[in-house]
């Protein structure tokens, strides 16, 4: 398990020092969205969080409402300079949600898409974390404020419209990572949530892994033989460009993660206009049923 991208809870917890000191070496940040946490078996933030992590809501801090995009550079090192980190920082992010980081990794492809180059998820996420009985403080950190730099864009990590148009017409690989449910048209988006689209399907061509598939049971990611075994049988391995998507783009970025952070295959794209883009389009294909 390589340190430069996964880590588990006992690291963290071998380095709270680290994470808890005004050093900008080191910053936890936990990444939640507050519509899911009903389903959700974590802790709320306020409630209790890893010692010294910061709290980066999804919607408030890596996306732009008013735009439907995701966050804009400026505001993204702006949010970062307030927190205390700097471009050299160590960021690990981690979360909850109805799967394990599901707006963690969307956070995690942020910081990919502006060029932070050491930042690492925890394995299984906060609701291992409070399983297991690792420590859990209600104390929110103030760090004195630092200069940060964003860099990029990196398109090389993002895909849209044009591109799934490409995939459709080339015959390349795309991960389809909703529930078997949404990926046959039954329903459109899951229950509770506002992001939905006019039609359910998926995209021509596009294969069905969904989340709960890479995941033991205790939340943590299967091993990686397990990993490049399920995506050989969807038909991905890491020989042709891939893209991944779901309904808003943050359930795509943990299988994003897993391709191209943990198997290393090179060119993987996340779609973070996903389903409620394509299923709202004038005239774009889908396909419904299994």
């Amino acid at each position: 398990m390589p340190e430069d991208s996964l880590v588990t809870a006992d690291w963290v917890e071998e380095n709270l020092e680290k994470f808890e000191s005004d050093d900008p070496a080191y910053r936890l940040v936990e990444i939640n969205n507050p519509t899911v946490t009903d389903e959700s078996d974590y802790t709320p933030y306020e409630e209790g969080h890893i010692p010294g992590a910061l709290n980066f809501e999804w919607d408030e801090v890596f996306t732009d409402k008013t735009e439907r995009d995701i966050v804009s550079k400026e505001k993204f090192a702006e949010r970062n300079g307030e927190g205390g980190i700097e471009a050299d920082t160590t960021v690990v992010v981690y979360g909850g949600g109805r799967v394990p980081n599901w707006f963690a990794l969307f956070g995690y492809w942020i910081y990919k898409y502006y060029g932070h180059d050491d930042v690492r998820v925890i394995d299984g996420g906060k609701g291992y974390w409070v399983e297991n009985d690792y420590p859990l403080s209600t104390e929110e950190p103030d760090f004195t404020p630092r200069e940060y730099e964003a860099r990029g864009p990196f398109e090389s990590v993002r895909a849209y419209k044009d591109d799934i148009d490409n995939a459709i017409e080339d015959g390349l690989p795309m991960v389809d990572v909703r529930s078997p449910e949404e990926f046959s048209g039954e329903v459109i988006a899951p229950e509770g949530l506002m992001e939905t689209a006019q039609r359910g399907g998926h995209i021509p061509g596009a294969s069905s892994v969904p989340i709960g598939t890479t995941l033991n049971e205790d939340g943590t990611f299967k091993s990686r033989e397990e990993l490049r075994e399920l995506y050989a049988d969807a038909g991905v391995d890491g020989n042709e460009s891939t893209i991944t998507y779901c309904r808003v783009g943050e359930r795509s970025s943990i299988e994003w993660f897993l391709l191209h952070e943990l198997l290393g295959y090179d060119d993987v794209r996340n779609y973070d206009g996903s389903w409620t883009e394509w299923g709202n389009l004038v005239g774009a294909p889908i396909e419904t049923g299994e």
